[in-house]
């Protein structure tokens, strides 16, 4: 019991954190961007690129470090982790991403929570969703088996890149989907959107679980 609290604490504290950078670089950007799209994208994209790497370097050892609930069960999935710690992973990273965007709004001096305007909407939103999940947990799956050392500082490249190279700024994760969409500033969406994303990001997870195990166990031989 004692290491699950850890790991859980861990998976509560690390989202936390991830969810403060992605909001707090998000409001940050676009003030300073003068009305730039491009340049608040960037600036949020290499916070939240070096703060990702930081927290799993930091907590790796802990908790392995998810911070995701779609990466929670392919650990389990690989048997990392027990299934029926899942749910109470999955949990602890949802709360602590509502906490993190708790902790950038007030540190930017806006309401604790209002719900975000910002649409996300459409088949290649949802599309890209799916790719962004499915390329996420490619990297994680293949460092982690071949190059683990190297595991955090792909994690982190990976979503510095996928920022740019899907339509949907690549969120690859149901707990910050939820989070964000109680954020109406830069890096929110509107709960409309989430079901979509949510549907995209399950998709991915899927599909990987269906791939990995095959493609892997084949690479090994």
């Amino acid at each position: 019991m004692t290491r699950l609290s850890r790991r859980l604490a861990a998976e509560f504290v690390g989202t936390a954190f991830l969810l403060a950078a992605v909001v707090g670089s998000g409001i940050m950007g676009e003030r300073l961007s003068a009305g730039n799209v491009a340049i608040a994208l960037l600036a949020n994209l290499i916070a939240t690129g070096a703060v990702l790497l930081v927290l799993i370097l930091t907590l790796r050892s802990v908790s392995g470090a998810h911070f995701n609930p779609a990466v929670t069960p392919v650990s389990a999935f690989h048997k990392n982790l027990r299934w029926s710690d899942v749910l109470f992973s999955a949990t602890a990273q949802i709360c602590g991403a509502v906490l993190g965007v708790l902790m950038a709004h007030l540190m930017f001096g806006l309401p604790a929570f209002f719900v975000s305007q910002h649409a996300r909407i459409g088949t290649s939103q949802i599309f890209s969703e799916g790719i962004a999940t499915f390329g996420l947990l490619l990297a994680i799956a293949g460092c982690s088996r071949f190059h683990a050392s190297a595991t955090p500082y792909a994690v982190a490249a990976y979503i510095t890149g996928a920022y740019w190279f899907t339509s949907s700024t690549s969120f690859a994760n149901p707990a910050v989907t939820l989070a964000r969409c109680l954020s109406d500033t830069f890096a929110g969406i509107r709960p409309n959107d989430v079901p979509g994303f949510l549907l995209g990001q399950t998709t991915g997870l899927a599909l990987a679980i269906l791939l990995f195990r095959w493609l892997f166990q084949a690479a090994c031989k």
